[in-house]
Order: structure tokens, then C-alpha cells, then sequence
């Protein structure tokens, strides 16, 4: 019996998605110690989780049990932290759990999305596993949306959600007011995926809009803020229509103890957060100055805590090999849209100026 033959036809030929490699593999890979790399290639958060975070998981009690299958302690929070009343919220494993939690609630196989890329490349990663088909919408030059493309495939091919990051990833562009609002009179459910705000200024978020609209969902996550990519924490702010079902369809204990007990902490020291992101926007505007006056790279503005550059005059794919070989971790996309571009992750100022004079070496 050959069990290839009753997998999923879509599953067995579809793409699988890239992750970064761990730290340890390529600094194996490359003979040195984790030590020695320069890592800009997540957007993970330089500065690492705030102290309590560190002391609350040293002091980490009852991990034997099951954790709160609502989250109650880790929704309460964010509710004071956004604003937004605890019902509408619901905590994941990461907000990747919670994308592939909306497309479970909405789509069966056949079902449509639009994704507008070049973005977040887990939208029709996770789409495909649905079985569902994903109209895709290119950004313009500049990597603005196509609002008025958008409109016109939701005419077209009568999709149930549209994915839209802002800012988004790679680029950092934000989505203008006057664009949210279009597409959220479209029929169709806007996921709004804010996975950077804070970056670009925690009072511009959207997600207090969505107890007054009946079609946005707001994503965030630990991730970034906190520094916390490791332990798989996120949140989301759902119509009140959607809550019972959500309830009934995610994984019963999806959030665990240890990430909840360092969100909470986490949560507990804003000014030290608020800081952090504070010397990353600043240090992102100085490192965009020092790469634009390197004369092969166009870097894009950013609200995020990373920059897109494009490479002029050497190959791309070049330019990333090489800066590892020196130690430095850059993005790379093999993409048609971005095969010309790399993305580095804003790091602490000794990080910048390191990178900045490999950089200068490679003229």
C-alpha cells in the first residue's frame, strides 16, 4: 500500500512554506558561534523580553497542568492594554494559529481569497491547506494597494476574506484610512493583520474599530513588541458574530502556560516596551540614512522595524550570500517581484554600524 496515494492531491503538490533557518544551524553551517552572528533576518526584536519576563518564566509555577482554555488572565490584560472589551478578543499560539483559525471558520475547499502581494507569505500558505483558491492582487509600484484591483476581483470572483498587513511585510507601508474604508465596504471579511503597528505608532491601530464594524478582524502579536517570537503568542479582535464559533473550532489548551505567564509580564512593563520600540524607531531612521548612501542599495521608507532595499547594479541573492558569509542573516526572496531586493531587520546601533561597514566592504 503506498499512503502517498490517499494524501490530498492539493496537499501533495502544493509549495511548502520557507521558514527561516535557526541560529545554531547556520552558525554550524557557517563554522562560528551563535555569538558572532548578526541576525536581521526575522524582524525578531533586538532587544529581547523585558526582565520581568525573564523573572516570571524563572519562577514559572504549574506547568503540569493545563493551561485556561480562554486565556481569562491574558484576555483581561489585553482588554486594559487595547481597549477593545474582552469578548472580542482571543489569544493564540502565535497570530499564525489565529490566520489559519480564520480560513478553518470561513472556507471550504473551492472557497476564494484575495491576497495582495508581495506580503505576509503565510495568507496562501494557509489558504492552500483549506483547499481554498487565492486571487492575487499585485501591489503597484511602491508597493502601495491596488484598492481599485481589489474592488474589481471581489466583483469578480466573490471571495470570502481579503488578508491586508499593515504595515505590511516586506516593504513597511502602511494601508491609508480612506483604503481600509473602501475595501471594508466591500463584501467580504478584511483581516487586517497589525503585526508592526506598534512601529509605526500604537495610536494609529485599527482594532478598537472593530466592535463598531461587522467585517474587520485585527491580528497582533507578541512577537515583535515583546520579543517574544519564541514562545508563539498572539491576539486578535473578532466581530462579536464570529466569537461562539471561534470558541468551538480552536484547539482547546492553544495558548501555553509559559506563553501567557510572559505576555502577562510582558503586558506588566509597558514603559519598558515602550522604550524599546522607541530606540528601534529611531535607530530605523538612522540605518534607512546610512543604506541610502550606500550606491548600490534603494532603501523603501518603513513604519516597521525593518527596511527593504533594492539592489542595484549586483545580484541580490549575491549580496545575501555574501553578507552571511560575514556573519550577517538578511531576508532574501526568490520571488518574481522581489528578486531584486533583500530586507534587513532593525537592530540595536552597535548591530547597524557592524553591518553598515560589511556593507562598505562589499563595494
Amino acid at each position: 500500500m503506498d499512503l502517498t496515494d490517499l494524501i490530498r492531491p492539493d496537499i501533495a503538490t502544493m509549495e511548502p512554506y520557507t521558514p527561516i533557518f535557526p541560529l545554531e544551524v547556520v552558525a554550524a553551517r557557517l563554522g562560528r558561534v551563535p555569538e558572532e552572528i548578526i541576525k536581521l533576518d526575522a524582524n525578531e526584536n533586538p532587544y529581547g523580553p523585558s526582565p520581568r519576563v525573564r523573572a516570571a518564566l524563572a519562577n514559572l509555577q504549574d506547568i503540569s497542568i493545563y493551561p485556561d482554555p480562554e486565556s481569562r488572565s491574558l484576555r483581561a490584560a489585553l482588554a486594559a492594554f487595547t481597549g477593545v472589551p474582552v469578548e472580542y478578543l482571543l489569544a493564540g499560539a502565535g497570530a499564525d494559529e489565529l490566520i489559519d483559525l480564520v480560513m478553518r471558520l470561513f472556507l471550504r475547499p473551492g472557497d476564494t481569497i484575495v491576497n495582495c502581494p508581495p506580503t505576509f507569505g503565510m495568507y496562501p500558505f494557509d489558504a492552500a491547506i483549506s483547499g481554498a483558491k487565492v486571487v492575487a492582487v499585485d501591489r503597484r509600484a511602491g508597493f502601495a494597494m491596488d484598492v481599485e484591483a481589489v474592488e474589481a476581483a471581489v466583483s469578480r470572483h466573490g471571495p470570502k476574506l481579503i488578508f491586508v498587513a499593515s504595515p505590511n511585510n516586506p516593504d513597511g507601508s502602511w494601508l491609508p484610512d480612506m483604503d481600509l474604508d473602501r475595501l471594508l465596504a466591500l463584501p467580504v471579511v478584511v483581516v487586517l493583520d497589525e503585526a508592526y503597528v506598534e512601529f509605526a505608532g500604537m495610536a494609529r491601530s485599527r482594532i478598537r474599530q472593530v466592535p463598531i464594524r461587522d467585517n474587520l478582524i485585527v491580528l497582533r502579536t507578541f512577537s515583535k513588541l515583546a520579543g517574544l517570537a519564541g514562545l508563539r503568542v498572539g491576539y486578535g479582535a473578532f466581530p462579536m458574530a464570529l466569537m461562539p464559533h471561534l470558541w468551538k473550532i480552536k484547539q482547546p489548551y492553544n495558548v501555553s502556560v509559559a506563553a501567557s505567564t510572559a505576555a502577562l509580564a510582558a503586558l506588566d512593563d509597558l514603559t519598558w516596551l515602550a522604550d524599546k520600540v522607541e530606540r528601534i524607531v529611531q535607530e530605523r531612521a538612522r540605518f534607512l540614512e546610512l543604506l541610502a548612501k550606500l550606491p548600490y542599495l534603494r532603501p523603501y521608507p518603513s513604519e516597521s522595524n525593518f527596511i527593504l532595499c533594492r539592489v542595484v547594479g549586483r545580484e541580490a541573492e549575491v549580496l545575501k550570500g555574501a553578507l552571511e558569509e560575514e556573519g550577517v542573516l538578511i531576508r532574501y526572496y526568490r520571488t518574481p517581484q522581489l528578486a531584486d531586493h533583500v530586507r534587513f531587520t532593525v537592530g540595536t546601533p552597535e548591530q547597524t554600524d557592524a553591518v553598515i561597514a560589511v556593507l562598505k566592504r562589499l563595494m
